[in-house]
Order: C-alpha cells, then sequence, then structure tokens
C-alpha cells in the first residue's frame, strides 16, 4: 500500500454509519501512519486509491513492509453465528466441510503406499453424521460416495453404543455397504462430551482400492469366481482400532490365514494405517471447527447443509419428465430401467423391473452400488 511519508499527522473525524447509528470517527492518511502504529475501529483509513473501514471490534495495524494487517479484537453481537440457517453462512459451511473431506484426501494420497491410492488415485473421504447420513464428500469417486454411507450405517446399527474414542471399523463387505473386495472403508466415529459420557457427533470415513486383498487371482478381481471367498479376504464390521491402537497383528492374521490369503499384506497394512490418518485428520479439522463456531452452530448447519443438498435435488426433479431405458451389456444381461416423477410430491421413482437375474460371475452390483448410481 501506500508507504509511510514520515510525516506523522493528527487524523480527521469524519461521519461513519456503524452498528446502526451514525458516528463520528477517526480519518487517517495512510501514508501519514508509522509502522507499527495500530488503528482501532470504528476508524477510517484513506489514500489516493483504497478506503479502508475499520469496524468496531477491529484494529489496522501499519508494518514495516507496507502492509495494512486487519485483525478482528472482539467478537461482536452481530458476528456470532446463530443456529437458525443464513444463506451466506450455508455456503460457508458447505465449503468447510467439504474441504474438511479434501484434506482428508490430501492426507490420504500422500501417506499412502499403493500405487492405486497414490497415484491412480482410486479413493474417497467423506463426512457423515451419527446416524451414518452424507453431510460433505470431497470430489473423488462418485460410486464410492454414495455407497459409503450403507457401510456407515450398518457399522452403526452393529456397534451401537459399544463404540469407544479411539476405534475405527473396515469395511469392504458388498453385503454390508460394500462394493467389491479391493476397497476398503475405515470408519472412524467422532466423539465430543465428557469423557465420562463420550457422544459421537459425526462419522469420518475413507474408502480405498486395494491393489491386492487376495482371491483366486491377482489383483482380487476374479471374473470365474463363484464365492466371495474366491474373489478375496472380507472384512466385515472389523475392529481395526481400538482405543487409539492399531490392531496390526490380529489384521495381519486376518490377511494371511483367509481361504485366499492376500499377497501383500504389508502394503495392505500400509495403505490402512493411510486411511487411518486421512480420518484423523478428518476428526481434528472437525474439532477445529467445533472450536471455532461452537458444537450448537456446527450441528445446525449441518442439518441445514443435509436439508439445502435435498431442497436441490427436488429441484431437478421438478424439471424431469418420465423416461426409460434399456442396456445390454457386453455379458449379454440386460439392465432396464424405468423412472417415474410425482410433480406433487416432488419424488421420482426408479424402477429396475425386467433386468436380468444376478450373473454368477463376480460382476454384479450390490444395493448399496445401485443406491449410489
Amino acid at each position: 500500500l501506500a508507504p509511510y511519508e514520515g510525516t506523522p499527522g493528527a487524523p480527521d473525524t469524519v461521519r461513519l454509519h456503524t452498528g446502526g447509528a451514525w458516528r463520528d470517527v477517526p480519518l487517517h492518511r495512510r501514508e501519514a501512519l508509522p509502522p507499527g502504529d495500530t488503528v482501532a475501529g470504528p476508524a477510517i483509513i484513506t489514500e489516493a486509491g483504497t478506503t479502508t473501514v475499520v469496524d468496531e471490534g477491529w484494529q489496522a495495524t501499519a508494518n514495516d513492509h507496507g502492509h495494512l494487517v486487519m485483525e478482528r479484537t472482539a467478537v461482536t453481537e452481530s458476528s456470532r453465528p446463530d443456529t437458525e440457517v443464513d444463506p451466506v453462512l450455508l455456503e460457508v459451511f458447505n465449503n468447510l466441510f467439504m474441504s474438511i473431506a479434501e484434506q482428508m484426501g490430501a492426507q490420504l494420497e500422500s501417506t499412502a503406499q499403493s500405487v492405486n491410492i497414490k497415484e491412480r488415485l482410486d479413493f474417497s473421504c467423506a463426512l457423515f453424521d451419527p446416524d451414518g447420513n452424507l453431510v460433505a464428500n470431497a470430489p473423488h469417486i462418485p460410486v464410492h460416495l454414495g455407497s459409503m454411507g450403507a457401510g456407515v450405517k450398518e457399522v452403526v446399527r452393529r456397534r451401537g453404543a459399544r463404540m469407544r474414542p479411539g476405534d475405527s471399523y473396515a469395511v469392504n463387505d458388498p453385503y454390508h455397504g460394500g462394493t467389491h473386495l479391493p476397497d476398503i472403508t475405515v470408519i472412524t466415529p467422532v466423539f465430543g462430551g465428557g469423557p465420562g459420557d463420550p457422544e459421537i457427533l459425526f462419522h469420518v470415513a475413507s474408502r480405498g482400492h486395494h491393489a491386492e486383498i487376495g482371491g483366486i487371482a491377482p489383483g482380487s478381481m476374479p471374473a470365474g469366481s463363484r464365492t466371495i471367498e474366491e474373489e478375496g479376504v472380507l472384512f466385515d464390521n472389523w475392529l481395526l482400532t481400538e482405543d487409539g491402537r492399531l490392531r496390526e497383528e490380529e489384521t495381519r492374521r486376518l490377511l494371511s490365514d483367509a481361504p485366499y490369503p492376500s499377497r501383500n499384506p504389508a502394503t495392505n497394512l500400509a495403505d490402512l494405517r493411510a486411511q487411518i490418518a486421512a480420518n484423523r485428520k478428518g476428526a481434528d479439522e472437525l474439532g477445529r471447527m467445533i472450536e471455532e463456531f461452537g458444537l450448537d452452530v456446527v450441528q445446525a448447519y449441518m442439518r441445514h447443509v443435509q436439508d439445502n443438498a435435498e431442497e436441490s435435488v427436488r429441484r431437478v426433479i421438478d424439471a424431469l419428465d418420465d423416461g426409460e431405458y434399456a442396456y445390454e451389456t457386453d455379458s449379454g444381461a440386460v439392465i432396464r430401467v424405468q423412472v417415474r416423477v410425482d410433480r406433487a410430491a416432488r419424488r421420482a421413482t426408479i424402477d429396475f423391473t425386467g433386468t436380468s437375474a444376478q450373473l454368477g460371475t463376480n460382476f454384479n452390483a450390490p444395493s448399496a452400488v445401485v443406491h449410489a448410481a
């Protein structure tokens, strides 16, 4: 900004409308502010090309580099977020939640060992509410993100009140929210409340495609498999960490003692550690958000974000027409779908009646994948 001219001068006084009323406030010339001088709001700082309003509860300090540093000195009543939905804060929290999922992904990418996750970026991260409903996700793999919630809900249903701080769970079971066995999801509940009465506030989850998880063929996608064991090692609601400790030996045995064990348990464990680290990043960032805004505000905007997402989808449904389509896959199986729109209820029914029955091979879509698609 404008450099200090070495001639400090007394400020003038001008009228400023601030805090709902007109007030007489000092008017400083930027060139007359010595480095280190602080201007407390309300005040105005002016120069040839810029006018800076220093509002109440803020201060401006000129530094040796010619910068004007603005700092909040007090949280005024008007700056405290409320639990009532505000369109500006809704967008802020939308991006804050999504940013946490993106940071989880960056942590996973940088700490994973396998090429599948580290370079091919076949992973996804997301945040869920205490019931396992999606709050926000990073723009990762769509079929992962749409199906992960089913895995979280299954862990919540089966673990319930037995969940404890420091626990994480691994799931790849296609019958309980998984996709195919190489996709392992690590789910970590985020707790709040006192030590004697912990309360689950969120769940964070990361799903990564492991390059190898056993089965009758390397790569763990054997087209000729006929049973789940022939596809690889099954993680069905597996307790991966307990009280903050990775159950390494138990997990190594699970990977090694299956009917068709993993061919590379060391890399599996390395990638699982990376997923645990990603979840820890998510939990830490959620903690920082709660510390900044307060738990009541964060929980309120979690619901506002979900409500806004629902309304956005219903607006799309408002513009849809009925339709149907059939597609024959390479195997000869046919996928047939009909969409029927109820504009009055703002709902759509997606009907797969007429689709071919389950195939004898491993190329079928589990229910969670159908919901995601």
